[in-house]
């Protein structure tokens, strides 16, 4: 089995989440916390640029409808991302990264 390789906003965030990972072994941790755990630790998803966001929804071979129905987003605000109006955030951000790094069937 192979190890995803993990981004630490800090050196002592990554020593609090090695800790924490051995009380989770042991037992002394729920998976729940784990998780609250990895998001507060690990290193929040970098803001797309407008042009990234159209790639990848081009990527996906999909019109701005179909790209938002996917995102659970209006196509207004798709739009709106495209142009730089707005920015994406939250659920849609993670979304538009995992889709970015593992294409937009992992998100379908």
């Amino acid at each position: 089995m192979t190890k995803l390789r993990k981004n630490y906003r800090s050196d002592a965030l990554r020593s609090a989440h090695l800790a924490m990972q051995g009380l989770h072994k042991v037992g002394a941790v729920d998976k729940a916390t784990m998780r609250q755990f990895d998001a507060a630790c690990l290193t929040p998803v970098d803001d797309l640029q407008p042009d990234r966001i159209k790639g990848i929804r081009e990527a996906a071979q999909m019109s701005q409808a179909i790209f938002a129905l996917t995102l659970n987003v209006t196509t207004s605000l798709v739009s709106q991302w495209e142009r730089g109006e707005k920015k994406p955030s939250g659920p849609s951000l993670k979304l538009l990264a995992l889709a970015k790094r593992k294409g937009i069937k992992a998100i379908l």
